[in-house]
């Protein structure tokens, strides 16, 4: 970040503050709390062979909770 304008600083900032409230009030949840929930899900497409086959830690049931708040559609 150090070629940035102070403008352009604090358009990323306010931004990030924008996205964080949004995700507070949407879900309930604090921000921390979000981070240590979400932070596990992680997915990889991996091709063996010429087939691409998905693979995916299981969501935990606040992940689920939270992707269902946030309108995000889950398996």
């Amino acid at each position: 970040m150090k070629d940035l304008t102070p403008w352009q600083a604090l358009t990323i900032v306010f931004t990030a503050l924008a996205v964080a409230r949004f995700l507070q009030q949407t879900t309930g949840h604090s921000i921390q709390r979000l981070v240590r929930t979400l932070r596990p899900l992680q997915e990889i497409t991996v091709i063996i062979a010429g087939h691409s086959h998905l693979a995916a830690d299981p969501i935990h049931p606040d992940t689920t909770d939270i992707l269902t708040a946030l309108g995000v559609p889950h398996p």
